[in-house]
């Protein structure tokens, strides 16, 4: 009777392959992995930049009561989550532009509430340096990475 069993080389190509094939999923997981939070921070992106859109909207129509020499863009996001009074209406509802805050999805601190995890640009700053002023014309991402197209995250 035959002892039964791997041999010694049997076993060695056998974690060869394995490791080789891990070597090879790793990177891709790593890239899958950034590719969400790439995707994750487009839609965040476009949510708040939608809601501030909205925000000016309302304002240039009268919805939003605003005062001579104002932009009409927000002060803070959080306004857009809690929303203003809406002028045109006498019973004094709300006007809300997002039922949350995104995060950006590239913060390293995940206490940091979600709002005070974006670089504002105020209407006044120019686009060559965005600068935080007295209202939110656009916000980006704070993060010093580039993306996978090559764009840094704070220029999309």
């Amino acid at each position: 009777m035959k002892p039964r069993g791997f041999t010694l080389i049997e076993l060695v190509i056998t974690l060869a392959l394995v490791g080789l094939v891990a070597m090879v999923a790793l990177p891709l997981y790593e890239i899958s992995a950034t590719r969400l939070k790439e995707t994750e921070l487009k839609l965040a992106l476009r949510q708040i930049r939608v809601a501030l859109d909205n925000y000016k909207t309302a304002a240039d129509t009268g919805q939003i009561a605003r005062e001579a020499g104002d932009s009409g863009y927000p002060p803070s996001l959080e306004v857009l989550v809690d929303g203003v009074e809406d002028a045109r209406d006498i019973n004094h509802s709300r006007l809300v532009f997002l039922r949350r805050v995104p995060r950006d999805p590239f913060y390293p601190d995940p206490a940091q509430p979600a709002a005070q995890t974006w670089a504002l640009r105020s209407y006044a700053s120019p686009a060559d340096d965005p600068m935080p002023g007295n209202d939110v014309y656009d916000v980006a991402s704070l993060s010093a990475g580039k993306g996978l197209n090559g764009i840094a995250y704070k220029e999309w």
